[in-house]
Parts: C-alpha cells; sequence; structure tokens
C-alpha cells in the first residue's frame, strides 16, 4: 500500500509518498488549481497502486484537490493539523517545512488509517454546511451592530432604555431607522447618523438569517428530520449537525464520532493508577452544539434531569455532569444519524447523476 500524504495550502500544494515499509518514494508541489490537481494524480499513479491519501485540510484548502481525488476512486482521509502538530513535536528532527508536514501527514494515514474519518462526495450535507456557517455568521453580524448601535445610543441619550427598551423586535428597528438625537450637537447629529447607518446594516442581517434559516429547515426536514426525535435538537441543529458530520459514513462507531467531538475522555493512567482527563480538543463548533443540547434536556427532559442529580450526589459538579451527558448524547445522535443515511446516499446519488 503506497501512502501519500499532502500539506495543502491556499495557493501550493506539497506531497510525499512512503511504501508500505515506511520508505519514501518520492515528494511532489504544485499549484493549487485544476491542472496541479490534474498533475499530482498523474504523478501518484506513476508510484503505482494500491494508494491511500491523507490530506491536511481536506475540507479547507486541500477541499478542492480531496474532491478531485475522490472523483478518480481514490480512498483520502482527512487529517487533523494538530494530529501532525503532535507529530512533528515527536520527531527526531522537530523542524517545520511543507515536505516534513507531508511526511507527517503520510506517516498518521500509515498508522492510523482505520481510525481517521474518510472523505467521501459532496451531496446535500456540504450545502447545509455552507448556509449554516453562513446563517451564523449573520447572526454575529446581528449581534456586533446590535453593541454598536448600544454603544452610541448612551454616548448619545443614556436615558434611551426608557423609551426604547430592546434593540431585539421589529419596532426598535422602526425608531432607530428614523431616529434623531437630542438637541442640536454636531457630534450628536453624526452619532444618530451612524445609528441609522447601523440599524439599515442590521436590519438587512436579520433579514438574511431568517432566509437562511428558511432553506436550512426546508432541507434538513427532506433528508434528516430524524435528528430532531432527541430533545434539544430542531430543524436548525439537525442542518447544522448534517453539515459537520458531513457526506458518507465518516464514523464508524460513536465512539470515533465522540473522539471527534471531544467529549470522549483521555485516559492518562500511569504506574498502574487509572485516571482519565478532560479532552480539549476535538471539533468546537459540534462541541458547542452538544453544549446548547445538554442544556436544553437538562431544563427539559426529566431522563436527563434525573441523570444529572444522580451524577451530583455522586460528589461531581454540575459542569462534570453535563460533560458527562454529553458522551450519551452523541451515542444518541450517531445511532439517529444511521437513520439518515439511507436518504442521504439517495441524495448524493442525484447529485453525481
Amino acid at each position: 500500500m503506497i501512502t501519500i500524504g499532502v500539506d495543502a495550502h491556499k495557493g501550493v500544494h506539497v506531497a510525499l509518498a512512503l511504501d508500505e515499509a515506511g520508505q519514501e518514494l518520492g515528494h511532489w508541489q504544485g499549484l493549487n488549481n485544476a491542472a496541479g490537481w490534474q498533475a499530482i494524480s498523474q504523478w501518484a499513479a506513476s508510484l503505482g497502486s494500491p494508494r491511500q491519501w491523507g490530506i491536511e485540510g481536506a475540507w479547507g484548502y486541500g477541499r478542492n484537490l480531496a474532491q478531485h481525488l475522490v472523483a478518480a476512486g481514490e480512498t483520502v482521509y482527512e487529517v487533523n493539523p494538530r494530529w501532525t502538530a503532535m507529530g512533528r513535536r515527536r520527531a527526531r528532527k522537530p523542524g517545520k517545512t511543507d515536505r516534513l508536514d507531508a511526511r507527517a501527514v503520510a506517516l498518521l494515514v500509515r498508522q492510523e488509517a482505520s481510525a481517521l474519518p474518510r472523505v467521501h462526495a459532496e451531496d446535500d450535507t456540504a450545502v447545509l454546511d455552507l448556509l449554516t456557517r453562513e446563517r451564523e455568521a449573520a447572526i454575529a453580524e446581528s449581534i456586533r451592530l446590535r453593541n454598536q448601535i448600544h454603544a452610541l445610543l448612551l454616548q448619545t441619550d443614556p436615558e434611551y432604555r426608557a423609551y426604547l427598551p430592546t434593540l431585539k423586535s421589529q419596532a426598535a428597528l422602526d425608531v432607530l431607522e428614523s431616529y434623531t438625537a437630542p438637541g442640536s450637537n454636531p457630534l450628536h447629529t453624526q452619532r444618530a447618523a451612524a445609528i441609522r447607518r447601523l440599524t439599515q446594516r442590521l436590519r438587512l442581517a436579520l433579514s438574511q438569517a431568517e432566509e437562511l434559516a428558511r432553506e436550512i429547515r426546508d432541507l434538513a426536514r427532506n433528508r434528516f428530520s430524524p435528528l430532531t426525535n432527541l430533545c434539544g435538537i430542531n430543524l436548525i441543529t439537525a442542518g447544522t449537525l448534517a453539515g459537520i458530520l458531513g457526506p458518507g459514513d465518516r464514523f464508524a462507531t460513536d465512539a470515533q464520532l465522540a473522539a471527534y467531538a471531544g467529549v470522549a475522555p483521555l485516559e492518562a493512567s500511569s504506574a498502574g493508577l487509572v485516571r482519565h482527563r478532560l479532552n480539549r480538543g476535538g471539533n468546537r463548533r459540534l462541541n458547542a452544539v452538544l453544549y446548547r443540547i445538554v442544556l436544553t434536556q437538562a431544563h427539559h427532559l426529566p431522563a436527563a434531569k434525573t441523570y444529572i442529580d444522580r451524577r451530583l450526589t455522586e460528589g461531581k459538579t454540575r459542569r462534570e455532569a453535563h460533560r458527562a451527558l454529553r458522551r450519551f448524547v452523541i451515542r444518541a445522535i450517531w445511532r439517529l444519524w444511521q437513520e439518515c443515511r439511507p436518504a442521504q446516499t439517495a441524495a448524493s446519488t442525484e447529485m453525481a447523476a
């Protein structure tokens, strides 16, 4: 088996190939464009077969190359940059070059391919990932704009909350779009003009977030509604999860998904003493979604309340109880995700056709 590691960058990709014994067969460097993807495919074919690939940033700068290789029938694995960074620190020569990074990727795939997420052809989960990320950005922009408006209002009229208690309603936006500052101070006049402009941008961000939410709900309802059977998951959250979990069967077990989410404790045993420590790695976006689900269940699901109370009586803190509950939640999500797989496979076939 030939193993090829790719260090992906915005403009240039660097690849290095290893044989079954871990000896270097050759390396390649080229541009991150269609001609470069074709060139690296031809270079790999000249090395022989079978082949397996590892791409650092398979859903980032290396996304187009990964999809090109998958379409050509190659086996491609996603490699987290944190893993190769740890490999560099343990190396005999802990330097950093693109070629060394590509070698670290290849070594990781050669040793742990069965445990790595495999890259599959993009399907409607890629669409949901795009839409949910854009919606999250629009919501973050609306929060930033509200904070700016709030700061300007405090400088212009510190008692504005008496007639404008919230900045979240449509009525408040209507008032702010025609806002005039008290008095005729030139600075206050310009601040009022800035408030009106910011409000227009705020209304646009909120409108786009709502439009994106409708698209996400429609797409998630068609393909991923089984996820909503779990307390704390609505169609927006289901769409977010589908976008993060991605196409194909990336996770063979719920344990792999738990490790990917950073909710599986890491063993830190020594001298016969078995201990575990908190995993601060994993996909932080997925971890945040799980955190919100657990908070919802802790307030509304009797079984979750009972579990948390039992953990508290065992001496755990509430935070530790929530962390333990996250492991059960990710297992339930993985099971529901298997119910979504037939519809997802059908959708992938439709997109490929």
